[in-house]
């Protein structure tokens, strides 16, 4: 089935929500429209009401007050008492958000999405160093994103009871093999932010990454560029595998968010490099209709870059192509 990264370009929500509606009902997402507010670019969004945050201009920094060790503990009981009222998500940094719940369309399948704690802790800074590299902050901002995902979550459960969370982690594909960042570490926060949702969640970075280490997490699903990332992702035949084999998911991001690139393609040429992009794992033993069932269709990542135009026909192309091979393969 069809469904989106979630960022679009309009700045009238209730337009940006009624394309989605009209393109993706099966699982529609909410859009976030960072063209509307600052306040709705991915790393500001979801930094509201955290102690001490600031931003100026394309800069987001801490300033820790001297008490924030009591605070960062009072993150920590609201995750285990479930505290979730203080981690609201307003329509001021979610215009789209609230507008999609406003409408009260019922659906089978709603899709929601939040910046992860490891493109966070990289983009917030405290004292010009990554805040990921300070272990209190960056637990602090875990569960404090854990929180904001539960919210979330609680919230489009107003639209229907089966939802899906995405993780969105692009800076993921820059963390390379850190020592200052090992691998244990990055599983541990990750798991951190997918124990405040309790319906499905998926992990989407739009870049290179170590997908072995990723299917490692619980993430039910992992969402990827397939346009410009078949390659490296192919080289994880095995882990692709034994995650198709527990029940995940794969979020195919074959439509491109790149203007050039989406007025070259067509429904039929997206098709070919579908099935270019998946036959890697079919010669590893994995069933094609296995893969179909087991698989949602994205844009390679946000549209927000895109004009208005440009973003309806990449959701027409995600929508038509979903279309025709759950017709044809009867998936």
């Amino acid at each position: 089935m069809p469904t989106a990264i979630g960022s679009m370009p309009h700045t009238d929500p209730k337009e940006a929500c009624s394309l989605v509606m009209k393109y993706l009902p099966d699982i529609p997402a909410w859009p976030q429209l960072p063209q509307r507010s600052i306040k709705e670019r991915m790393d500001i969004q979801f930094s509201e009401g955290f102690p001490g945050i600031t931003h100026h201009e394309d800069k987001l920094y801490i300033e820790p007050s001297a008490n924030f060790e009591v605070v960062a503990k009072q993150i920590q009981i609201d995750c285990q008492q479930n505290n979730l009222d203080k981690y609201a998500i307003s329509a001021e940094y979610a215009a789209g958000l609230h507008a999609f719940v406003s409408q009260n369309q019922r659906t089978g399948i709603v899709k929601g999405q939040i910046t992860g704690c490891i493109t966070s802790g990289l983009t917030i800074t405290k004292d010009d160093q990554s805040a990921l590299y300070d272990e209190t902050l960056s637990e602090a901002i875990a569960k404090f994103l854990r929180l904001k995902a539960s919210w979330q979550e609680g919230t489009l459960a107003k639209i229907s009871p089966n939802t899906i969370i995405f993780v969105d982690e692009p800076y993921l594909a820059s963390l390379g093999s850190s020592p200052l960042v090992p691998d244990k570490k990055v599983v541990t926060l990750l798991e951190e932010v997918f124990n405040g949702i309790k319906g499905i969640k998926g992990i989407h970075c739009c870049g290179d990454t170590n997908w072995a280490l990723l299917v490692k997490t619980s993430t039910d699903i992992l969402s990827f560029d397939a346009y410009n990332y078949t390659a490296s992702f192919s080289l994880y035949p095995d882990e692709v595998k034994a995650f198709l084999s527990r029940g995940g998911v794969i979020a195919w991001g074959i439509v491109p968010n790149n203007e050039e690139n989406l007025s070259r393609e067509t429904v039929g040429s997206l098709y070919d490099r579908l099935g270019e992009a998946m036959a890697p794992f079919t010669r590893n033993g994995i069933g094609f209709k296995q893969i179909l069932r087991q698989s949602l269709l994205t844009p390679s990542c946000g549209l927000a870059s895109l004009s208005p135009e440009a973003a309806c026909q990449a959701l027409e192309l995600v929508a038509k192509l979903s279309h025709i091979l759950r017709g044809k393969y009867s998936v």
